[in-house]
């Protein structure tokens, strides 16, 4: 087996191991039912995976990914922290109650100046809704309360009454706008914030519900409070939680970035402070009179000896200069014919190393650099043959010339 895959594979289980929901992946199934045949216990899967929105990739492809990404570029770090982290939905109890969009409930006018006939006339409407509630009446109730708010708007417990009734009517909005209106005329309304904490739970507004149930406990506990608490805090606890967990993920998310961005900038310092570094030793090399003069700019080097061609290179590679070695005999005709050319262009060109070997004298050098005829050129950078030109072709001599001596 392919050495590379058993080691993906590896990466695969290690992560199972560490994380053995992921193979509750649905494209890990297969898997999952193979280890399953083996009597295999898969742990429960921890997260309803119906309420997941994927954001990333499978189990299989993931483990590949962390055995891949070792070796690949810091860009795919980048790329991870572009995409918001998207929540999985909360499994919550209760349930919700559609809003009523019925046209709001008339209210009394709190500038009116109430008489004392007038508040015992609300008192006499409010005991007849009272009846109404007991007997199941409750739009009946409703009635007698709307007569009662006009007679007294300024009365919080009426408000807070037609509130607790539009609750048992399952009209959430409605008991919410009484139950405000209670609150502004009594912020001590133990009965308002009951309405408006049972109303808001109708509504799915978890948090708000038990921050008014607990208000209203604390004012004037009953029973009815305690249990309607029951039945919001468990939500309430579990929409912290999670709150909680999706915080510390964006601020862990957020620290790695921060820290990939220090490393990103470390290394660009780096690679700046290199390439000054090289920078500066190029142009130090460029100004050392040992180097500049061993190539002899604007002259043809005649080389005598291995060794010097040896060094000759290796200044020229210090220098990054390009370099011509060229192999000529006495007796060669062309290569008489050639030599005026050379010198003229070793004068045209001083930032190119012009060279020349005689075969007859350095035979050695001349075997090693397989020449099987003259004249020959040999281009050179950096110790390597980059490209040649055999005969006596000085058209082609001088174009390749100016070709990789471009720049110099």
């Amino acid at each position: 087996m392919d050495a590379q895959k058993i080691a993906q594979l590896k990466a695969f289980v290690d992560y199972c191991q560490s994380n053995p929901s992921v193979l509750h992946d649905p494209p890990l199934a297969f898997f999952k039912d193979y280890l399953q045949s083996l009597g295999s216990r898969i742990p429960p899967d921890p997260i309803p995976r119906d309420n997941i929105k994927s954001e990333g990739y499978s189990g299989m492809a993931k483990a590949k990914e962390e055995y891949s990404t070792k070796s690949s570029d810091k860009k795919d770090d980048y790329a991870k922290f572009e995409d918001e982290i998207v929540e999985s939905d909360i499994e919550l109890e209760g349930e919700l109650m559609e809003p009523d969009n019925d046209p709001p409930q008339k209210m009394g006018d709190p500038s009116l100046e109430v008489s004392e006939e007038s508040r015992d006339a609300a008192q006499m409407c409010k005991a007849k809704a009272l009846e109404a509630i007991s007997e199941g009446k409750l739009e009946e109730a409703v009635e007698h309360l709307t007569e009662a708010i006009f007679l007294n708007p300024t009365s919080a417990i009426l408000y807070a009454a037609r509130a607790g009734v539009f609750v048992k009517l399952n009209k959430p909005n409605a008991a919410i706008r009484d139950a405000d209106a209670a609150l502004q005329i009594n912020p001590d309304s133990a009965k308002g914030y009951k309405s408006r904490g049972m109303a808001k739970s109708m509504l799915g507004k978890w948090e708000e519900a038990a921050k008014d149930l607990h208000l209203a406990s604390n004012l004037d506990y009953d029973e009815e409070i305690n249990s309607a608490l029951k039945k919001v805090e468990p939500n309430v606890h579990k929409i912290e939680e999670h709150r909680r967990k999706y915080e510390r993920l964006r601020r862990e998310r957020e620290v790695r970035k921060a820290e990939l961005e220090k490393q990103r900038r470390r290394a660009e310092a780096e690679a700046a402070y290199e390439r000054e570094k090289k920078e500066e030793s190029s142009k130090s090399k460029a100004s050392d009179p040992d180097y500049v003069d061993a190539l002899q700019e604007g002259s043809v080097v005649s080389i005598h000896s291995s060794s010097e061609l040896e060094n000759t290179f290796k200044s020229a590679s210090k220098l990054c200069r390009l370099t011509i070695l060229y192999f000529t005999a006495t007796w060669c005709g062309p290569c008489r014919f050639m030599a005026p050319l050379y010198k003229s262009l070793a004068e045209k060109h001083p930032k190119v190393v012009f060279l020349k070997v005689d075969i007859d004298e350095l035979g050695d050098v001349a075997h090693r650099w397989n020449v099987t005829s003259v004249p020959a050129f040999f281009f050179v950078k950096n110790g390597k043959e980059i490209d040649r030109v055999v005969g006596a072709d000085k058209s082609n001599l001088e174009r390749k010339i100016s070709q990789h001596a471009s720049g110099l």
